[in-house]
Order: structure tokens, then sequence, then C-alpha cells
């Protein structure tokens, strides 16, 4: 691929968007940019209290051990010096501590667009699209299963808001797509619809090796050139309580011989398949997290890691997990903490209870994301269209979970908390004197258009003019935006040749027969 075409992919990147124009309607949202947490963060746990938590974590991993289903990994344990009985892996503190050791403290993901480079650890955050959800909901249609169609619209509010830094899992399940090659449908809609990181379900070698390629492919890299450095990544979870099952460990392991990234976040719900307390909770995600960590800088030292939270607790009068509530945001702080005792990025989740957009839905989620401010999260999963505690995917949220990101993104710019003598004012303050009033003022004039945050969903009007102007609550605005966001949507552009090479790889998998079913 020539200097040119590199030169198209890199000007179609975040500067402006993929906001269009679309009989009339035009988005005005914040330019792309990756957001540094300059707050401390914060630590309801004292030092003693963090290396209790370790120690805990520790002693679960040497005395009780972690079930790993997978023959290659015990392999590589027993290889290492720990003790493997059966399924069960115990190792002890000082080779989990040196296998943590190993990983770097941050890195870089590039995607076919270089522009969209985003860093994870170091101070930055990013905003993942919601993931995996079996569902949709919307104002229209109400709520039904996932669809092929759905996936296409969600991947397009994945490319068009700035704000969403990484198209991470499948925003909804496209069921009425095979799962033999459902993965290669997915991948090429997302790898041509968006040109931002995206990431590997590990669910089987032939789905991992499959995006791997797929994402090589779309970046006109060679092998060297995309084993090289970051390119793409996977999630994975541990089998709460003290399990990792076969194919996240297997596709884990394949990424992280080829130096792309594995974060790993274990699923932790107290109360069912964690203790009851935080402490005891975050304890066990911990285990169950270094486990893997362990095992992937055994095999690949200086891989590419970070340590996930997805620590809530249930509803014990219905056993139902609940997202947003107090205790999720003190395991994801307390998380954070562990984190950087580690020296690991750290990810966790932007999730909620409520089954439709409601107040319900933004208090539980503004708690969550807030909690991943609090707690320095590098990565924010399902930062934006999650329902029903990950069972529903809707466009109408997603609109409204971006008005939140885009706050906490000018929450972070340094405007917000400058003291230099501009920001101190003082001119003005003796311009305007005793009794006036600042709007015309030529301090205010200079700066009033980036003065503040300007809301894309919200409405500041007061309510005769609100209702005058037809009263229109939050989700029906939402459900506006993303449908003129949706029908006004273009691609980011993409080498023609490049594109037909990944649709023919797509088509030679697909008669090869895609991934193995069992129906």
């Amino acid at each position: 691929m020539g200097d040119e075409s590199a030169g198209r992919r890199r000007r179609s990147g975040g500067r402006e968007g993929n906001a269009r124009r679309v009989s009339g309607f035009h988005l005005e949202q914040m330019p792309w940019r990756i957001p540094k947490n300059p707050d401390r963060p914060t630590e309801p746990v004292n030092p003693e209290g963090v290396l209790a938590i370790h120690k805990g974590a520790m002693r679960i991993l040497s005395e009780i051990g972690i079930e790993f289903l997978n023959d290659e990994a015990l392999a590589l344990f027993r290889q290492a010096g720990c003790r493997v009985e059966g399924q069960n892996v115990r190792m002890d503190e000082d080779f989990v501590m040196e296998m943590v050791r190993r990983a770097p403290p941050s890195f870089t993901i590039t995607p076919r667009n270089p522009d969209r480079q985003v860093t994870i650890g170091d101070g930055h955050m990013v905003f993942v699209n919601v993931s995996s959800p079996p569902n949709s909901w919307d104002l229209v249609r109400g709520k039904r299963p996932g669809d092929f169609e759905t996936f296409r619209d969600f991947m397009k509010l994945t490319q068009v808001f700035n704000c969403i830094h990484i198209a991470g899992g499948y925003p909804v399940e496209p069921i009425d797509i095979h799962p033999s090659v459902r993965h290669l449908d997915c991948l090429f809609e997302k790898l041509t619809l968006t040109d931002k990181v995206c990431h590997a379900y590990s669910l089987g070698r032939e789905r991992v090796e499959d995006v791997m390629e797929m994402v090589r492919i779309a970046g006109g890299l060679s092998h060297a050139e995309f084993e090289a450095s970051p390119r793409m990544y996977t999630n994975i979870n541990s089998v709460s309580p003290l399990k990792h099952d076969f194919p996240m460990i297997d596709g884990a392991l394949r990424l992280a011989r080829r130096g792309q990234p594995v974060v790993v976040t274990p699923f932790t719900l107290a109360g069912a398949m964690a203790p009851v307390t935080m402490a005891g909770a975050v304890a066990l995600s911990i285990a169950e997290g270094l486990a893997a960590v362990a095992l992937l800088q055994y095999v690949a030292p200086g891989c590419p890691v970070a340590i996930g939270t997805f620590t809530s607790n249930v509803d014990m009068r219905t056993g139902a997990p609940a997202f947003g509530t107090p205790e999720y945001m003190r395991a994801t702080q307390i998380t954070g903490q562990l984190a950087r005792f580690y020296g690991l990025p750290l990810r966790s989740s932007g999730v909620c209870t409520a089954n439709v957009p409601d107040g319900q839905a933004m208090w539980e989620t503004s708690n969550s994301l807030w909690a991943a401010v609090q707690s320095g999260t590098n990565m924010v999963y399902h930062a934006a269209g999650w329902l029903e505690g990950g069972l529903i995917a809707s466009p109408e949220k997603f609109v409204m979970d971006c008005e939140v990101l885009q706050m906490i993104q000018r929450y972070m710019e340094p405007e917000t908390f400058a003291t230099d003598p501009d920001a101190i004012a003082f001119d003005a303050v003796r311009e305007v004197g005793a009794g006036g009033h600042y709007f015309g003022c030529a301090h205010t004039q200079a700066r009033y258009q980036t003065a503040f945050y300007n809301p894309i969903a919200s409405d500041w009007r007061n309510y005769e003019a609100w209702a005058q102007d037809g009263a229109v609550e939050s989700p029906e605005r939402a459900h506006r935006i993303a449908r003129g966001l949706i029908d006004g949507f273009e691609a980011p552009p993409m080498d023609p040749a490049i594109r037909e090479e990944l649709a023919a790889f797509v088509a030679r998998r697909k008669e090869e027969g895609g991934a193995p079913t069992d129906f």
C-alpha cells in the first residue's frame, strides 16, 4: 500500500469525526482526544489494607489454587515450577510477583488509522462501546433479539462519536448469522465501518486467528509489522470462583505470543460467585486475574496486559446482579489501588441494572463511570449503550452515555482548573466592578464560545421553552440523534485493494467452514 493511501487513512481520523449533515441534522461534539485523568485517585483502603488484600490473594493462589481447564496452561505452569494437581494450579507469591513485574505499566494500540491510536495506562482513560448484549431496545421497536442490521447501526454510532475510542466486542450479538461465520461478518463490518481499535473474542482458535489476520490485512501490515507492536487486543474473563476455561486461556496465549494485549477481567459478584464482603470479593478477583497474568508473562515476558475489575454485588432478595451500586463503586476504587500496587493498567466498566434508558439507568451508569474516574481506570468497557445488566444494548442509552463521557472528558481538561493570571481574571473583575455583569466584558467575549461544556443531548432551556417546543424528554432526544447519525453515516475511507483482500479472506474462510460448531 502506497504512502498516498496511508495518508488518506490518517486524514480520515477522528479530528472531525464522522458526524454528517443529513436532512439538516448535524452533531456538534467534542473533537477526538484521549483524556488524561489529572486527579488523585480515591483510596478507601489504607496501605495496610492494600497489603492485606494482596496477601489474601496470594494465600488463595498458594493454598487453594486456581483451576485451569487448559492442558497447555497446565504444562506451562508445571514447567515454571508451580504445583499442579489435576487441573488445580497453586503458585507462590515470589513466582507471581516476578511474573507481574515483567508486565509494562502502559502500552499503545494502533489500529488501521494511526490517528486513532490509544494509550492504555499512564493516566490515560479510554472509552469502549457496549459489548456482547444478546438483545437490543429502542423507542420504536422495544426489546428484541440482536440482529446483524442492528449490529451495524451500533458500529456506526461507535465510529461517529469521538468520545468512543475503541470498537470493542459486538455491541449486540447478531443471532441471525450462524456462529461459525459470525466473527467473519462482524469483523469485516467493524474494520470497514470504523477505523478504531478493535478486539477478538477468545472463543476458539479459529476465531482468534481469523481476527488477527483480518486486523493485519486491514492495516496493510506484514506479519512482522503486526507482531512488532499492539494492533488489537482481547479481553478474557475467569469463571468465578477460581476457574479459567479452555478457550479464553487459549486465545490469550495466542495473542500474547504475537505481542497483542490481553485484558484479564474476573467477573466476581459478591454474595454469589465471591465473598459477600468487598475486600474478600476483590481479593478473589485479584487472585484469579494475577494467575492468568503470571501465565502470560511466563510465556511472553513483557507482553502487554491489563487487570480488569467486574466486581459488583447481587440483590440478595432475588440473586440478580446489581450494578452501579455503592459496593460496585468501592470495589472499583479498591481494585484501582491494587492495580497501582502491581503497576498494571486497569479496566473497569460503565454499567447499570436498569431495563430502559430512564433515570435509574443514568444514575447507576454515572456511579459506574465516576467510580472509573475515581479509581484511575485506564480502559472503561461498556461505556455507552448498556442496559439490563448487559442483556440489552440501546442506541438511546448510547447517546445519553456519550453525553456523560463528554462531560468527563471536559472535566479532565486543564482549562477547568487553571490558576494562571488569565484564569484568575483580575482585569475582568476590575472592568466589571461592583454590580455589573460579565456577559459583555472583554474577558468573556474572547472566551465565551469555548468557556463551558456544550451538551449534545441535554436541554438547558427553562420549562416553558421546553414545553412549547414539544416537551421532548431525554430518551426521545437521544433517539432522534441516534437516527440522524445512523441515517447520515459515511464510512471512513479504506484503500480499495485492502478492502478487496479483506473480503476475499472472509469469503475463503466461509468456504472453509469458519469456526467449528456442534450445530
